[in-house]
């Protein structure tokens, strides 16, 4: 028997929703991501063209909101602590 308030009926925790699961880490956390620059123009449509098939580093804020795009992990990185976000990667 459990005295966990949030467990469902059948002992189990209760999912996450997406909404909860979008505000996890706000303003705290951001993620690092490695992207080719065929996938760029979707995620930056306001930024010029790039080259396709070179690697990028892009920064995302907690929700999924993109930050900045760089083209080393280092850079992306240095960002996050600049905004005193904590980063992490994301594969």
């Amino acid at each position: 028997m459990t005295n966990d308030k949030n467990a469902e009926p059948n002992g189990t925790n209760p999912a996450v929703t997406q909404e909860a699961l979008a505000h996890m880490g706000d303003g705290r956390l951001a993620y690092v991501r490695q992207i080719r620059s065929e996938k760029f123009a979707e995620i930056f449509p306001q930024a010029p063209q790039i080259e396709p098939g070179v690697d990028l580093f892009a920064l995302y804020a907690a929700d999924g909101t993109p930050i900045m795009l760089t083209d080393t992990r280092e850079a992306a990185v240095a960002n996050a602590w600049s905004q005193e976000l904590e980063p992490v990667s994301v594969h």
